[in-house]
């Protein structure tokens, strides 16, 4: 594990996450050396104590480390693929968001160049990085997690998941996934509630303990779930999980049944199916199977 700041680290993309990535590395005293395709982006790292690169190939050159955070997978590649050979025997964090086909393609490229490779997924906002609840999932190679430990706590909790190189990108977004629903569920209410002269504020005074509480039933669904058996007693059944009213509701409010109206159409077709009587976990089995 490198546990001093001695290692030479070069930033790609300074949009505002790869920015704060980068400040935490220049506040800790790491040599950093940035590059963004746009100029200017790297003046208040450079004033900081980071180095600006002019070209993606000189940042390269100048690090031992190359963190990529860029737009998107393709983008990915389109810097890096030029500088295959300038990368070789260095080692390769890319925190960039992608699928987790698209983490084992640049896994298995960065094998081909003979390059060390880590994938990241970053579980927060830029302004949360270096602050208590940020956190970063990350699969690919086990030595470069080891090695560059005490670098990669500087952002946020580290979590590795292993050699598979798809893993941290499925975390991600599978926890994505399932905070966009919760999201979009909270805006749902708070347009339910607005004819009737609500605020947002209001209704997320109300919404935030409510919803934090409901979370607690996340390890019942997983036994269930893990164990296979939906008829296990003490279950909410799909027959009375039934939204038919909280749809008929929000149609009364005169705004869109689309979000309430998801969730129904995952009981129905479990019920459809003979498995009314069963529990609401049950519509895993409607994502899982899609129409």
């Amino acid at each position: 594990m490198t546990t001093d700041n001695d290692v030479q680290v070069s930033v790609l993309g300074l949009g505002a996450m790869g920015s704060a990535l980068a400040g935490a590395l220049v506040k800790a005293g790491y040599s950093t050396t940035v590059w963004n395709r746009t100029s200017g982006k790297a003046d208040d790292l450079v004033a900081q104590g980071g180095r600006s690169a002019a070209t993606a190939r000189d940042a390269v050159r100048a690090g031992q480390l190359v963190i990529a955070c860029l737009l998107d997978h393709a983008s990915v590649h389109e810097v890096l693929d030029p500088l295959s050979g300038d990368l070789a025997g260095r080692t390769l964090i890319n925190v960039t968001t992608t699928t987790p086909e698209q983490s084992r393609n640049m896994a298995a490229w960065a094998a081909d160049a003979g390059v060390a490779y880590l994938d990241g997924g970053i579980m927060a906002v830029p302004h949360m990085i270096g602050r208590p609840g940020a956190s970063v999932l990350y699969s690919g190679s086990a030595d470069v997690f080891q090695r560059y430990t005490s670098l990669l706590e500087l952002w946020g909790t580290s979590t590795y998941f292993g050699a598979d190189a798809g893993l941290a990108s499925l975390y991600d977004l599978a926890l994505l996934a399932g905070m966009y629903v919760m999201f979009a569920g909270f805006l749902h209410g708070a347009a339910m509630v607005a004819p009737a002269g609500v605020t947002a504020g209001e209704f997320a005074a109300m919404a935030a303990p409510w919803l934090t509480a409901m979370t607690g039933g996340f390890e019942g669904f997983a036994a269930v779930i893990d164990g296979g058996d939906y008829t296990v007693e003490g279950q909410q059944s799909l027959e009375f999980s039934s939204l038919d009213h909280l749809v008929a509701a929000t149609a009364e409010q005169g705004i869109s049944t689309e979000v309430v109206a998801m969730v129904q159409g995952l009981i129905q077709r479990q019920i459809d199916a003979g498995h009314g009587a069963e529990g609401f976990a049950r519509i895993i089995e409607s994502i899982k199977q899609p129409v």
